[in-house]
């Protein structure tokens, strides 16, 4: 990516980062979802069917993968508004570089996935949740953790700007649940039944899951998914980013 591009991408990231000034509720919700769903399963739930040790040091980084998976509406939702007000029209009518504009919004959405780590990791270390892989294995697995984010929020874009209208969102968003929860989150895919215990192991949620786990030391880790967890969103942004770019490009023509 050239100068030019990265410049026009950080001025539309800023511009995205100033909107979480003057919406800071947006915000403080994206923040405190996760964290409500953490507390309910690790309290309420609990247990986690066909896990042995600590469900809670199984349970962890299987929420920090479903935080990377949710919270994309605010994302989708942003891009359909500046659609249907014309922002974006007006942004391609500058001399500004093809896609700046959704690169600078993903950059600004990574800002926040990467605070809603640390709120996570903060809030799990209260519950008695710890890492034992170490510091390279702690920050190979955020780093894991914001792959997948960034491969799902370029599927976000790309379906933003399919779905055209902010009412379709919801629509749209309703495809990410089916990700979230037919994963190993919750439970291992052994305790399920055989053929959803299939399905649940080649989610790449759930990939991305076990790898993280195998890097921070806690049950239901498997040593070789770390692979299939750089591979699998490698490949989704491979797909998505240059159909997204396409089809910005493509706006009003």
């Amino acid at each position: 990516m050239s100068t030019y591009a990265l410049t026009d991408s950080w001025t539309m990231t800023r511009r995205e980062l100033a909107h979480w000034a003057r919406q800071p509720v947006q915000v403080v919700v994206n923040l405190v979802f996760p964290v409500m769903l953490l507390l309910m399963f690790a309290y309420l739930v609990g247990g986690g069917r066909g896990v042995s040790g600590d469900y809670v040091d199984y349970l962890v980084p299987g929420m920090l993968a479903l935080t990377m998976a949710f919270g994309l509406e605010g994302t989708m939702l942003a891009v359909t508004q500046d659609l249907n007000k014309g922002v974006i029209d007006r942004f391609r009518s500058m001399p500004m570089a093809n896609g700046a504009v959704l690169v600078g919004r993903s950059a600004a959405d990574m800002l926040q996935s990467a605070l809603a780590l640390a709120v996570m990791t903060g809030v799990a270390c209260a519950l008695g949740w710890r890492a034992h892989g170490g510091a390279s294995g702690f920050l190979g697995a955020f780093g894991l953790l914001l792959l997948f984010r960034f491969a799902m929020l370029w599927i976000g874009i790309h379906l933003a700007m399919v779905a055209g209208k902010p009412e379709m969102v919801q629509a749209v968003q309703i495809l990410v649940w089916p990700v979230g929860f037919l994963s190993n989150a919750f439970a291992t895919p052994q305790s399920m039944p055989g053929w959803l215990g299939t399905v649940v192991e080649w989610n790449p949620m759930s990939q991305t899951a076990t790898a993280v786990r195998d890097l921070l030391g806690g049950p239901g880790g498997e040593a070789g998914h770390v692979w299939a967890a750089v591979a699998w969103p490698v490949g989704l942004v491979a797909v998505f980013f240059p159909l997204a770019v396409r089809r910005f490009g493509a706006l009003s023509k």
